[in-house]
C-alpha cells in the first residue's frame, strides 16, 4: 500500500482548515463504484483502488476525530491516528458482506483514536484492562447518574455503586476519580466557551457525540472472545483442513483454489469441498464451545 504515502497529512504548520479543504477535493463514491474498487483491491491488490477508497473516506475520519476534542492532544495527531484506523479498515474490508465501507471503517477509526488517547494521555496509565478503559471513558457519566459530580473523593456508597455498574474494583474507581479530578491537568477546570464569554468544565469536552466508547470496547471484548473460541475450535480440524481453511478464509489475501490444488495435487473442486466442510465443522465446534461457556450469543 505504498500509495498511502501520497495521502494529505494534517500538521500544525499546515493548519487544520487547509487540511479539511484539501480532503474535500476527493469525491465520495457511489455504492457500485465502491464495490468495484474494493473488489479490485481484494482480488488484485490494486493499490490505486485502495488509495481511492481511503481518500474518499478521509472526511469521515476527520469528522470522527473532531469528536475527541479536549483531551489535550494535537488535533492533527488525532486525525492522523484516525487515518491509520481508516487504512486498516480498507485493508480488511470485504465488499461481499453487503455493507458499506463507512459502516465498517467507523469502528476501526474510533478504536485507533481511543488507543492513541490511552497511550498518550498522562492521566491514564498504560497496561489498563478493557474494564479500566471503559471506566476512563464513562466515569463522569456514572457520577452524573447518581448526582456525585462534586470535587474530591467520592463517598463510599457512590464508589461501591459505580464499581458495580462499570464492573471494576472500588480501588480502581477511587484511583481513576483522583486522576481525573487533579494531577497533571484537572478535568474539572473551567475553560473558555466557544463564544468567548461562557465557561465550561474541560471534562465536558470529552463527550464524543459520534462514538459510543463503551460500545466500542464491548465490541472489542466480543472480538477477543470470538478469537479465543476460534483458536480452541480449530483443534477439530485435521492438518489439511486447517491449512486450507486458514489459507482461504483467515488471511487478508486468500490463496486461490488453483494454487492450493497444485499444493495438494487434487482438483480445485476438491479443495473447495474441503474448505466448505472444514468451515461447517469449525462453525459447529464454535457453537458447541460457546454453549458450554455461556457465550452462544457471540457466535
Amino acid at each position: 500500500m505504498s500509495n498511502y504515502a501520497n495521502l494529505p497529512a494534517p500538521s500544525p504548520e499546515q493548519g487544520l482548515n487547509r487540511y479539511l479543504q484539501e480532503i474535500r477535493k476527493f469525491p465520495l463514491l457511489e455504492p457500485e463504484e465502491e464495490y468495484m474498487l474494493a473488489k479490485s483491491w481484494v482480488d488484485h491488490h490494486d493499490t490505486d483502488a485502495a488509495h481511492r477508497l481511503v481518500t474518499s473516506h478521509l472526511r469521515l475520519a476527520a469528522k470522527i476525530a473532531m469528536g475527541y476534542r479536549g483531551y489535550g492532544l494535537p488535533q492533527a495527531e488525532v486525525i492522523s491516528e484516525a487515518n491509520v484506523g481508516l487504512m486498516q479498515a480498507v485493508k480488511r474490508f470485504d465488499p461481499e458482506k453487503g455493507f458499506r465501507l463507512a459502516t465498517y471503517a467507523m469502528w476501526w477509526i474510533r478504536a485507533a483514536i481511543q488507543e492513541y488517547i490511552l497511550r498518550s494521555w498522562s492521566l491514564v496509565k498504560l497496561g489498563t484492562t478493557s474494564a479500566q478503559k471503559k471506566l476512563f471513558f464513562n466515569l463522569r457519566k456514572a457520577k452524573a447518574r447518581i448526582g456525585a459530580l462534586e470535587d474530591g473523593d467520592l463517598r463510599p456508597e457512590n464508589v461501591q455503586r459505580i464499581a458495580h455498574d462499570l464492573n471494576v474494583t472500588e480501588d480502581e474507581v477511587i484511583a481513576m476519580n483522583r486522576r481525573l479530578s487533579g494531577g497533571d491537568a484537572s478535568l474539572n477546570a473551567m475553560v473558555g466557551g466557544s463564544d468567548g464569554d461562557t465557561t465550561t468544565e474541560w471534562q465536558e469536552w470529552l463527550e464524543d457525540e459520534d462514538a459510543n466508547q463503551a460500545e466500542a470496547y464491548a465490541e472489542k471484548d466480543e472480538l477477543e472472545s470470538r478469537r479465543a473460541l476460534l483458536a480452541e475450535a480449530m483443534d477439530v480440524l485435521n492438518d489439511r483442513e486447517k491449512d486450507i481453511l486458514m489459507q482461504r478464509r483467515l488471511q487478508d489475501q486468500p490463496v486461490t483454489l488453483e494454487d492450493l490444488s497444485a499444493v495438494y495435487n487434487v482438483s480445485r473442486e476438491r479443495i473447495r469441498q474441503i474448505e466448505v466442510r472444514a468451515f461447517e465443522k469449525l462453525q459447529k465446534r464454535m457453537k458447541d464451545l460457546a454453549t458450554q461457556k455461556g457465550l452462544l450469543a457471540q457466535v
